[in-house]
């Protein structure tokens, strides 16, 4: 019989080894102190504060009720400019599949994350070359940007 304690045990060993899995792969993923609706809420309140543009939000738990099935609380914002964008598809078009950038946030066990992928990943999977000034702006501008939506102050 399994006690709270292996369950717990086991969900948060299973998180730890999805994030770390998720790193690997070029993917940003930090925990949030907040819910997964308030640090949706204060991360799309700082896009728009600094210009950025909002395309939509998906809530994927919602959608899943929709088809009768229980997921854990799980936002998309889908977020970008222009400026950074297109630089990226003049160089391949195909980066467009990436493009505009997401950030989700998401319940695993009983902390909430939020993830998305780092514009070094974009370029190298894209084959983009001469774009390394603008991907380390960008890079530092989601850095500080999420860590202000997701740390508690």
């Amino acid at each position: 019989m399994r006690t709270p304690a292996l369950v717990l045990a086991a969900a948060l060993v299973a998180a730890v080894s999805t994030a770390a899995q998720a790193q690997s792969q070029g993917v940003v993923v930090k925990q949030s102190a907040y819910s997964v609706k308030e640090t949706l809420d204060r991360l799309e309140s700082i896009f728009k504060a600094k210009g950025i543009r909002v395309f939509a939000r998906v809530d994927h738990a919602a959608g899943a009720k929709r088809i009768k099935k229980d997921l854990a609380p799980a936002e998309l914002l889908i977020f970008g400019n222009p400026k950074i964008g297109t630089p990226l598809m003049e160089s391949n078009i195909v980066s467009g599949l990436d493009l505009p950038m997401k950030v989700l946030a998401y319940r695993d066990a009983d902390k909430v994350f939020i993830a998305y992928n780092h514009p070094g990943y974009l370029t190298r999977r894209h084959g983009i070359k001469g774009r390394n000034r603008l991907v380390q702006t960008v890079s530092k501008i989601l850095t500080n940007l999420t860590d202000q939506a997701t740390k508690d102050r």
